[in-house]
């Protein structure tokens, strides 16, 4: 094992280098998703764009050319799944680094509290929490699989599944009762699947001890995306910073969990919360 001296920072810039890295980023044309993949990009990574949504995928991918390639994903699948990390081989001959960032999560904006099923827990649909504990939970867990076997093969990895607050702590559902609007709740399965991406991260970081391979957990407060304007007060008014984030804003806490310069974590949950779970 060799130790960096005392002081020496050269390896600081080239800790957050990805070049020669290729990373799978599930749910990678979504809010959070194209952010993180364009990020990778940037830091010098091959991108594999894993969505169901195809045509969205490929509009990113063509954006950020030849370093990207969009795959069609069902990370409920295993079949998906597996052939999925298969093309990214063949593509690029490696992986290297598996976002877990696909999931079910309901939307809280204007139009959402007219259409959206309010979330009540005594009457939650059981086929709504069968699906998304088969995406949120069971699409993570068989993501790992598939992409771990080459990660030991190469003798090297990195796993960051993306957790919640709300896996931490409670939904504050007063939040989601506004005036002249239907009550709402935060549904169920999110707290519960999200609290299981914590456990698995766990599980993966202590299973693969002495292998070479980390696994961590990002935990993003509420991410600004067309929000009611009154959800969005109230959610501020409960942040230390006072603000729900932009979209941009985890940006820098992915790089340093999938790079060089988190080398000394695993099995850990980053919060980035806006001081939310602070209070």
């Amino acid at each position: 094992m060799s130790l960096s001296k005392a002081g020496d920072t050269r390896q600081i810039p080239e800790s957050f280098d990805l070049s020669g890295r290729v990373a799978v980023v599930t749910g990678g044309a979504g809010l959070l998703g194209e952010q993180f993949c364009r990020t990778l990009c940037t830091a010098g990574a091959h991108v594999v764009i894993a969505d169901i949504a195809a045509a969205p995928a490929e509009n990113l991918a063509n954006a950020l050319g030849e370093k990207a390639l969009a795959i069609p994903t069902d990370i409920s699948s295993p079949e998906s799944v597996h052939r999925m990390v298969a093309q990214a081989l063949a593509a690029f001959g490696r992986l290297d680094i598996l976002v877990n960032n696909a999931a079910m999560d309901a939307k809280f904006d204007q139009e959402a509290w007219q259409t959206q099923p309010t979330g009540a827990f005594e009457d939650f649909p059981l086929e709504v929490w069968q699906k998304a504990l088969e995406v949120n939970l069971t699409g993570a867990f068989l993501c790992c699989q598939a992409a771990v076997k080459p990660m030991l093969q190469q003798g090297k990895g990195v796993i960051v599944n993306l957790a919640s607050i709300y896996a931490i702590s409670g939904p504050d559902q007063r939040m989601y009762d506004l005036p002249g609007r239907t009550k709402h709740y935060k549904p169920v399965y999110y707290s519960v699947t999200k609290a299981g991406i914590l456990g698995l991260t766990r599980y993966l970081a202590t299973y693969y001890a002495g292998k070479n391979i980390r696994v961590n957990a990002l935990s993003p407060g509420g991410v600004f995306n067309d929000h009611d304007p009154a959800f969005v007060e109230a959610y501020a008014a409960r942040t230390v910073l006072g603000r729900m984030a932009a979209k941009d804003e985890l940006n820098g806490a992915l790089l340093f969990l999938v790079s060089d310069a988190s080398s000394y974590m695993t099995g850990a949950n980053l919060i980035v919360d806006g001081g939310w779970t602070t209070w």
